[in-house]
């Protein structure tokens, strides 16, 4: 007889678990909140959870009050400084930089401690397409994380050596956009 469905998920919650290493890249939208999607999901089965944004900066987005909400099963840390050379940035490459590094350095320790089930690390792939750290910073963070952590990168142009060594990669594809058609951004879907 065939297992039903219930009877398998029951038995995958008592054998011991294992974390992942998932990748959120492409040119679509919904990398970051498909990770949230994830984040989500682990505060409900009540596991510690640490997100580091790398690029985000000083905008405000709508997540940033729910993932309050979330507290105190999840660690929220914005270390960017802000979109590099785009939009409104004033700021001198070097403080980006120095801001990567120290977002890399807090992660790289808080995901080798083993006190989170899940870390995010949003938007580093972004950073390493900027040059504010190289690919084998990354895969060095892959290096130190747990074996029950299960860690989730997203960005765009996720460098093939981390697509190589991750357990799933996703690659949103942008079909069609609002934007394209003349629609602004919209609090609460885009922000």
């Amino acid at each position: 007889m065939k297992d039903s469905p219930e009877s398998t998920i029951a038995s995958e919650q008592t054998e011991p678990s294992r974390g992942l290493v998932l990748v959120n890249t492409g040119d679509g939208k919904g990398k970051t909140t498909a990770a949230l999607g994830t984040v989500l999901r682990a505060v409900g089965y009540g596991h510690r959870v640490l997100i580091v944004q790398f690029i985000k900066g000083s905008w405000m987005y709508g997540e940033m009050k729910s993932i309050k909400r979330l507290e105190p099963e999840v660690e929220f840390h914005r270390m960017g400084k802000g979109f590099v050379g785009i939009i409104d940035d004033e700021l001198p490459r070097e403080q980006h930089e120095a801001a990567a590094r120290e977002a890399l350095a807090f992660a790289k320790e808080k995901l080798s401690s083993g006190d989170y089930k899940l870390v995010l690390l949003d938007e580093i792939f972004i950073a390493v397409g900027l040059g504010l750290f190289g690919v084998q910073d990354v895969l060095d963070l892959l290096d130190v994380r747990p074996e029950q952590t299960t860690l989730i990168l997203t960005g765009r142009g996720a460098p093939q050596e981390v697509i190589e060594r991750a357990d799933t990669v996703t690659e949103m594809k942008e079909i069609k956009h609002a934007y394209r058609s003349g629609i602004l951004a919209q609090r609460g879907v885009d922000y």
